[in-house]
């Protein structure tokens, strides 16, 4: 580990300090490595940094002109530099001079140069250096006393070149024979690119410009920042003293990208006529008919030959207003990844914006669609690529001017399915939006004469694994890829990852001028597909072995399955999911196939609203069904109630025992009117009421004694107890006994026999839809943990809001304790009641273990929680009425056209 290497380190820290401190000083002895003369300067840039006369350090870096090298003052080692020496660059001749040079010609050094020499006491011969000006501290910066090797030299045909060692002025001699080039193409073949063309006095070395260009792509270095770093490598006392050649420097990365993408794409020359995106690499694994798809192939193989394409917007490329939009210089226009900027502006001009309200969620792509900001000339980019490999389609990214619109998106889409295509058929498109995107797309393309798709162009939409879920429910089956044959294990959201890398460079490209923005952006794009070129075969590999293991789980699981259900319904299925396929790319409502075509559960304010449709205007039942409701309803209030006395612990505060006390009030008054009304509808005449009073014994099963967590209800009081049991312990003063007189605490066997069955039988729905209430309460208080574990408790930095956010945990324990117990209730009652099984299979029994919370609800369909187990009532959304077709059959029928 790290750790380990630093301890090791530590004993030779000392050590290693000493020798920074020796490597200051000259050597002994104090002479040349070549000459054996007096030694004056060093280089560290040469290995051993060896120490060297004047004449021996010239004739050394004649191939080495850009090393920086270090003078002795007697006192110590100061910056200097090789043109001080006498350095000489020759064009030409392998460097050379040149024997048409005139003898004549001016010597090199013209009073900026300070050779020195000096003695073996450190003292320096007179004449080898020259008195510098003396320095005045009021005025430092003055030119004066700029240090020498960072001025200018004047008087001679000095170069300054700008390398990764910083910048240089070196004494360069042209060729002048009469055969010779121009300067500044003997400078460029010298690997030295010129700033100007007619005085050249700036050139910048090939290695610097590759430096930049690999700096920017990798670190999204800009000018500034790289050309303030080779200042400071030039002096690291003195960088603001380092001449600035920042505007330089830009201008000439422009030229070098350019000639760089037209080298790699074997352009001998600029001359031949250009067709757009040809400067750029496209991905080597798409099908490219002519390219890497013979002309014998089967492009009638749809799986096979689809191309599949992910479109999306970016916001963080933005870019300003220009000073002058008319003086533009386009180098590169349209070859690259961005579109040809005048026939996009002829578009733009030529197509409305036709806003379009979504069926679908309030997604903000839709409704910002028109958003504009003033100050900027765009607003982002929006892009296409290849939705397996994640890279860019040549010439197919455009600029947005307000939000995003469908008119940018689809001159992006339009122009990727242009690229390469002649013969393939079948395109597979994932879009954030495509639910709105897909409806029209057709139409807007026939009416613009800008625009074109072929008729036969089969499109199949899709969503990204990432945002199917933010839609609505119906959009999962008709647009998640899981639901689209031939579509591959992928995401569907692998440009997200590509803007990450192109976002490096956007805030640099911000006030750029467009052709230089758009060159900018075009060669990180390609390099961003070349380093996924270079890297696909192992990613493929990688790939292949996952999709081999996995293929063989999932024909496992498609067998059991198989085996399990009829040969007719086997059929009958195949016919469905063969026919909803071919129809998708017209209509993908056909898709909603796949969902299980059931009603929700009924609640239980509509079973009572059925009842008492069915219930006759007069009788003894009439408003049976209301009074049973009032009993759910008074029996929840007593098990909330005792909950909350559990909660509070034997030793309350004054305030809560006052809220304890109200409430109680309150269910005894409820309970009072219940027990009279009861005595109605169940015919409880004067002599059975008198026979009844006799019996005054209280069961307190519920009381906050016996709430344990799973426990907050009994089954004592439901039994085969008579009227009489019943009502005397029904009429008791404690609120919290169990006993109501509802038809369940008589039994199923007892309500036969005493023409009670209709009211059982009444209980027996309302207490399903009890149950349903219960469990969606369930359902809605376990989601909520989850989302407030998520963005509450774990991004929580301080102890308020930790407190906060576990105060919202523990009241939504409650809920969910509270929903538990009345649902245990409610089970109870149903088997009292002589529930078959069918209906107790529905409503299992809740254990403790089901009551956690888990992110699996949420994203059933994501690949993370494929080996997920939900708690059975997570799925159990079907109809409860004993009249329903069978729930099952649906499900299994649903699961099948999954596979």
């Amino acid at each position: 580990t790290q750790n380990d290497y630093i301890h090791e380190w530590l004993p030779y820290r000392e050590d290693f300090l000493h020798i920074l401190l020796d490597l200051e000083a000259p050597p002994l002895p104090w002479i040349c490595k070549i000459c054996q003369k007096d030694g004056v300067y060093r280089c560290p840039d040469c290995m051993h940094q060896p120490l060297l006369c004047t004449n021996c350090c010239r004739m050394t870096h004649a191939s080495h002109p850009f090393h920086r090298i270090q003078q002795w003052t007697g006192n110590f080692f100061e910056d200097s530099a090789l043109h001080m020496t006498g350095l000489q660059l020759h064009l030409g001749h392998g460097g050379a001079p040149c024997p048409s040079a005139s003898a004549n010609e001016a010597p090199p050094l013209s009073g900026q140069s300070r050779p020195t020499t000096a003695g073996k006491d450190g003292d320096q011969t007179k004449g080898d250096r020259q008195d510098t000006p003396t320095m005045d501290d009021d005025e430092w910066e003055d030119v004066d006393n700029i240090p020498l090797h960072l001025r200018p030299p004047v008087g001679s045909k000095h170069l300054m070149i700008v390398d990764v060692t910083g910048v240089h002025f070196i004494l360069v001699r042209p060729c002048q024979c009469l055969n010779a080039e121009s300067y500044p193409l003997q400078l460029f073949r010298a690997k030295l690119c010129p700033s100007t063309f007619d005085k050249p006095s700036t050139a910048f070395t090939f290695s610097v410009l590759d430096d930049f260009l690999r700096d920017n792509v990798e670190c999204g270095t800009s000018g500034m920042n790289y050309y303030s770093k080779l200042r400071r490598v030039t002096s690291n006392v003195f960088p603001h003293l380092v001449v600035d050649r920042y505007r330089e420097l830009l201008q000439v990365a422009r030229q070098w990208r350019l000639l760089k993408l037209l080298k790699w794409s074997g352009f001998q020359d600029n001359m031949n006529p250009s067709k757009d995106g040809d400067l750029v690499i496209f991905c080597a694994a798409c099908p490219q008919p002519g390219i890497n798809v013979g002309p014998t192939a089967n492009l009638d193989e749809s799986w096979k030959y689809t191309r599949a394409v992910v479109m999306d917007g970016n916001f963080k490329a933005e870019h300003m207003h220009e000073r002058r939009p008319d003086d533009q210089v386009w180098l590169m226009d349209g070859r690259g990844f961005m579109v040809r900027n005048p026939p996009y502006q002829a578009y733009l001009k030529a197509t409305p914006h036709i806003t379009e309200k979504s069926s679908c969620n309030n997604h903000k792509a839709i409704s910002q669609a028109s958003a504009s900001r003033g100050k900027l000339n765009s607003t982002g980019v929006g892009a296409t690529a290849c939705v397996r490999h994640g890279c860019f389609y040549p010439h197919s990214v455009v600029d947005f001017q307000k939000g995003e619109r469908q008119l940018n998106m689809d001159y992006s889409l339009t122009h990727a399915l242009s690229y390469n295509m002649t013969g393939i058929e079948n395109v597979l498109c994932f879009y954030d939006i495509n639910c709105a995107y897909m409806k029209n797309l057709r139409r807007r393309i026939e009416s613009s004469d800008l625009l074109h798709l072929p008729p036969s162009l089969r499109i199949t939409a899709g969503i990204g694994m990432w945002h199917v879920h933010g839609h609505k429910k119906e959009c999962y089956t008709r647009y998640s890829l899981l639901f689209i044959k031939g579509a591959g294990w992928v995401d569907g959201e692998i440009i997200e990852t590509l803007w990450s890398t192109l976002n490096i460079v956007s805030a640099s490209t911000r006030g750029m001028t467009s052709p230089h923005r758009q060159e900018l952006l075009d060669f990180q794009m390609n390099d961003s597909n070349f380093m996924k070129m270079i890297r696909m075969a192992d990613s493929l590999s990688r790939k292949l072995k996952t999709a081999r293991a996995s293929v063989v789980l999932a024909r496992d699981a498609f067998e059991r399955f198989n085996k399990a259900i009829t040969p007719e319904q086997q059929r009958n299925w195949g016919r469905q999911e063969e026919t909803a396929l071919l129809r998708r790319v017209h209509d993908p409502s056909v898709m909603d196939v796949f969902e299980i075509q059931l009603k929700k559960a009924p609640m239980v304010h509509a079973v009572e609203l059925r009842l008492l449709e069915k219930s006759p205007r007069q009788g003894v039942h009439h408003g049976a069904a209301s009074w049973i409701t009032r009993g759910l309803a008074i029996e929840e209030a007593e098990i909330i109630l005792n909950i909350y006395r559990k909660d509070n612990g034997p030793n309350p505060s004054e305030l809560k025992r006052l809220t304890i006390a109200h409430r109680t009030e309150k269910l005894s008054a409820d309970r009072s009117r219940f027990i009279t009304d009861g005595r109605i509808y169940l015919r409880v005449d004067d002599e059975f009421e008198r026979s009844d009073e006799s019996d005054g014994r209280t069961d307190l099963t519920l009381g906050q004694d016996t709430l344990d967590d799973e426990d907050a209800v009994s089954n004592d009081g439901y039994s085969d107890s008579s009227l009489v049991e019943v009502f005397g312990r029904a009429s008791s003063n404690d609120p919290t006994s169990p006993y109501l007189p509802l038809p369940s605490k008589f039994g199923s066997a007892y309500c036969k026999a005493n023409k009670l069955h209709r009211l059982a039988q009444m209980e027996l729905e309302l207490r399903m839809g009890q149950a349903n209430d219960a469990l969606h309460g369930l359902r809605l208080a376990l989601a909520d943990k989850v989302v407030i574990f998520r963005g509450v408790v774990r991004p929580a930095t301080n102890y308020s809001m930790r407190t906060r956010a576990w105060q919202m945990i523990h009241s939504i324990d409650t809920s969910v304790k509270q929903c538990a117990a009345i649902y245990r209730q409610c089970r109870l009652a149903m088997i009292s009641l002589g529930a078959d099984s069918d209906i107790l299979d529905r409503y299992q029994e809740l254990q403790k273990s089901h009551l956690s919370a888990t992110a699996a609800a949420f994203t059933q369909g994501a690949h993370d929680h494929r080996d997920s187990h939900l708690p059975w009532f997570w799925t159990m959304d079907i109809p409860k009425d004993t009249d329903s077709k069978s729930w099952l059959s649906e499900c299994m029928f649903s699961l099948a056209l999954c596979f």
